[in-house]
């Protein structure tokens, strides 16, 4: 059992970060070409250090664009939350 666990956790961890980093926006690669990374967590990927290296250095962390942030507008608010509604009544 213990040796399956050897093979099949890096195994998965590769699988996973590969495809992290085809779906992570270029600008959002740190350190090395989006290209680079995926090479380095493939030829790696028995020992699982580049798909490590990866989730440790490789990507931007925050919201994603298109998520939300700071700057996107707040939410609806129910009618007895918005004092214009309420000034009306």
């Amino acid at each position: 059992m213990g040796d399956v666990l050897l093979v099949v956790v890096p195994l998965l961890l590769a699988i996973y970060t590969v495809i992290d980093a085809i779906q992570t926006e270029d600008s959002r690669v740190q350190h090395l070409p989006k290209l680079i990374w995926i090479m380095l967590i493939l030829l790696s990927s028995p020992t699982g250090i580049g798909a490590v290296a990866w989730l440790v250095t490789g990507r931007q962390r925050g919201p994603r664009s298109g998520r939300r942030g700071s700057n996107y507008p707040a939410a609806p608010r129910g009618p007895d939350d918005d004092p214009d509604f309420l000034r009306n009544l």
